[in-house]
């Protein structure tokens, strides 16, 4: 799965912002942690976490890791990265690769050195899941209070939410389908796994990430009806929700991944009060506002606007987009980015090389544990935002580390917003952002939430 970025151009928003780069501090060693489960929130906010469903494999970041690294400790609310609408406008976890990851999510066998509990999964008629599932479902035995989210379609998977939110009956069948697979878990039987009730009270609910309505995303699939759709689609979920909450005697929570471009939150319906009347919160996307589309070196997560640079983004005004259409601040959640940008042929390092240079290069994106200790490392103050650069190499790199971090978590905490949320947790080094987020929400006035 690809990660998520922005599309299209805004008009610049703010004024000019003064440039104050200083040397940032070497990262501090992570903090020592020795409690066994994660907290329900973190001195009264929330912090999300995106685990995304190849990441044992394609990083060798494992569940168990959550423990090993103390992230559990920093982390409140996992978000299972991704379940599919698919081309029959339902969720199903198929075994069709780029269609479905049954094999991540329930058939991986995970041996006993990657296993929450050490014990290795095994192929009989006694255990119905493996994989990423198993994993889930043993993480909550020994962290009751962390709570996992399935969050359904992301950059890639986001191709058939208009043509299933068309109709009031497609709607109807859909979440239906997502509430049958996730949290009855009904799951395909392959082989030994799977099969009624396998999956079942691993998920807490569900977040949408439907990317983007009206102006579409990686495949453009979109229609102008997707507004009103969207927000049908989402009291349809809110709906059935809680009409099955009832029957099970549980608060099932639903989420959204929310733009932060006004091209995209305004057509979309995002900034409707009819969406914050249903949705827990929204986690507001704090990065990608710079990247090889912007043509040159960009701050693609900065806290505040940096003059008319990235087309004027920054997550303050992101964040304005909702409270100023009546959200609830603790309904918010910041997002923060554990992966940087990265540019080439950069010749001036200490500040973001805001003029197209046709020597400068994108060179996408890599994980924070790859970038943390490139270069040198810069934070501004006046905006938020940290970089990298290494005049060897010529190679820039926009992302968060542990100074923006503490930026942003003060500032959330100021505005009395709800938490922070990261895309993604298999990026961090041994929990190098994730404690530096949770110590700084512990430190904090005490958040909003119950």
């Amino acid at each position: 799965m690809t990660r998520r970025r922005l599309l299209h151009p805004l008009a610049a928003l703010g004024a000019a912002t003064a440039m104050v780069a200083v040397a940032a501090a070497a990262p501090a060693a992570a903090k020592p942690h020795h409690q066994p489960s994660g907290p329900e929130e973190i001195n009264g906010y929330r912090a999300v976490g995106y685990l995304m469903a190849d990441s044992p494999v394609t990083r060798d970041v494992q569940v168990k890791d959550l423990f090993t690294t103390g992230a559990i400790e920093d982390v409140t609310h996992l978000n299972y990265a991704f379940g599919n609408v698919t081309s029959n406008l339902r969720c199903e976890i198929t075994n069709v690769p780029g269609e479905g990851d049954a094999y991540n999510d329930y058939l991986r066998l995970v041996g006993p050195q990657d296993s929450v509990d050490g014990k290795n999964d095994k192929t009989n008629k006694h255990q119905r899941i493996a994989g990423n599932f198993n994993q889930l479902r043993k993480l909550k035995e020994r962290s009751p209070d962390t709570k996992v989210l399935i969050s359904l379609g992301g950059w890639t998977w986001s191709d058939h939410f208009s043509e299933a939110a068309a109709t009031p009956e497609r709607r109807t069948a859909l979440v239906s389908s997502c509430i049958d697979v996730y949290l009855k878990g009904n799951l395909p039987q392959i082989g030994t796994f799977g099969g009624p009730g396998a999956a079942a009270g691993i998920f807490d609910g569900i977040d949408i990430d439907w990317e983007w309505p009206v102006n579409g995303g990686e495949t453009g699939n979109a229609s102008p009806a997707d507004r009103e759709n969207f927000l049908a689609l989402m009291e349809e979920f809110r709906a059935q929700l809680d009409a099955y909450g009832e029957q099970t005697d549980e608060d099932y929570l639903l989420t959204a991944f929310a733009p932060a471009g006004g091209w995209n939150t305004n057509a979309g319906g995002w900034a409707d009060p009819r969406l914050f009347e249903v949705v827990d919160w929204l986690n507001i996307q704090g990065y990608d506002y710079a990247g090889g589309w912007t043509g040159n070196t960009g701050h693609q997560g900065n806290l505040h606007p940096d003059g008319t640079n990235n087309w004027g983004l920054a997550l303050d005004n992101a964040v304005g987009l909702y409270t100023a259409a009546g959200a609830d601040p603790a309904q918010l959640n910041i997002g923060l980015a554990a992966y940087g940008q990265g540019w080439s042929g950069v010749t001036v390092g200490d500040r973001a090389g805001w003029t197209p240079d046709p020597a400068v290069t994108a060179i996408g994106t890599k994980p924070y544990f790859e970038i943390r200790s490139l270069g040198q490392g810069y934070f501004d103050p006046a905006i938020g935002a940290s970089w990298r650069y290494d005049a060897a190499s010529g190679e820039w790199w926009s992302l968060d580390d542990a100074n923006s971090v503490r930026a942003k978590a003060a500032w959330l905490a100021e505005q009395g917003l709800g938490g922070a949320m990261w895309w993604d947790l298999s990026g961090d080094y041994r929990n190098e952002l994730g404690g530096a987020l949770g110590d700084a929400l512990r430190d904090a006035e005490e958040g909003p939430l119950d």
